[in-house]
């Protein structure tokens, strides 16, 4: 029952900008924190950035200055925006969330290239 569905994802060229959304159901949304991360291929999965109930964000630092999470409770909806975007940024974007981070979504593919 629970599901939390990304869209969003796309290409974009370096320098661009692309907006994530992840729609949640199945849990309680403003009890949960919610966050981001990512997989490249061959590489591990890496945390991007997390927003908790109290509205605290926090990111890593490759994408501070550039990402900015938010949250809607009453949409049950986080996004990350995505601006000034490198190619080192191509990646399987995941959305996650819950009291211990504990759902995932099935991810959505950005791609930065030129």
């Amino acid at each position: 029952q629970v599901q939390l569905a990304e869209s969003g994802g796309g290409w974009a060229q370096p320098g661009g900008s692309l907006r994530l959304s992840c729609a949640a159901s199945g849990f309680t949304f403003a009890d949960s924190k919610m966050g981001w991360y990512r997989q490249a291929p061959g590489a591990e999965r890496e945390f991007v950035a997390g927003i908790w109930q109290d509205g605290t964000t926090h990111y890593a630092p490759s994408v501070k200055g550039r990402f900015t999470i938010s949250r809607d409770n009453n949409m049950n909806t986080v996004w990350l925006q995505m601006d000034s975007l490198k190619s080192e940024d191509t990646a399987v974007y995941y959305c996650t969330g819950a009291k211990l981070l504990e759902y995932w979504g099935q991810g959505t593919l950005v791609v930065v290239s030129s």
